[in-house]
């Protein structure tokens, strides 16, 4: 169970909600309003907001830019995660993760399970790390967004979650392209 201490001070993050979706736009997608109005009622910055088709190039194309964008912290996908013919987006995503987060799925699926039962078994949520950013990929459903947000990003993504959160890694995880090749190996 987390804890939030009080020593620690509010790190606002930049995060990105990109909607995966044949039908929706940004006037009738719920599913990334819910993600947005939650993430900026916790203090942290919307860094962007787009609505994609269920192709995997244009879904790639996306979070690669938001990658690339040195002050894009985190990237959440809605959508997309399903086992149908369209739902492409664990294959667009994760060939992009430099570091997969296998523990974000089991616990989503462990949340979910206890709202929704075996049904949870549908949904491909995945998560990850790329360019020192982090990619979680969701279900298209406010609720999974909703479930998602509340019982694991928001403590995750808080500096003061105790024993420990994703903010206070983030400078160390690019550590690895600044760190010179080893000699003799």
């Amino acid at each position: 169970m987390s804890a939030t201490g009080e020593p620690k001070q509010f790190v606002p993050l930049n995060i990105a909600v990109l909607t995966i979706s044949d039908t929706r736009s940004l006037a009738d997608d719920k599913s990334g309003t819910t993600l947005a109005d939650r993430l900026t009622a916790a203090g942290h910055h919307l860094a962007g907001r787009e609505v994609v088709v269920d192709d995997a190039d244009p879904i790639r194309s996306v979070v690669r830019r938001w990658i690339a964008d040195p002050s894009v912290d985190v990237v959440i996908t809605t959508g997309g995660t399903g086992f149908t013919g369209r739902d492409v987006t664990p294959e667009a995503v994760e060939p992009l993760f430099e570091k997969r987060m296998d523990g974000f799925s089991i616990a989503f699926h462990m949340l979910s399970y206890g709202k929704i039962g075996t049904s949870t078994i549908q949904s491909r949520a995945t998560a990850g790390v790329a360019g020192a950013t982090y990619i979680f990929c969701l279900p298209g459903s406010p609720g999974a967004c909703r479930d998602a947000w509340d019982g694991i990003l928001a403590a995750q993504l808080d500096y003061r979650t105790r024993p420990c959160n994703f903010v206070e890694i983030m400078p160390r995880l690019d550590e690895h392209l600044r760190r010179p090749k080893a000699k003799g190996a």
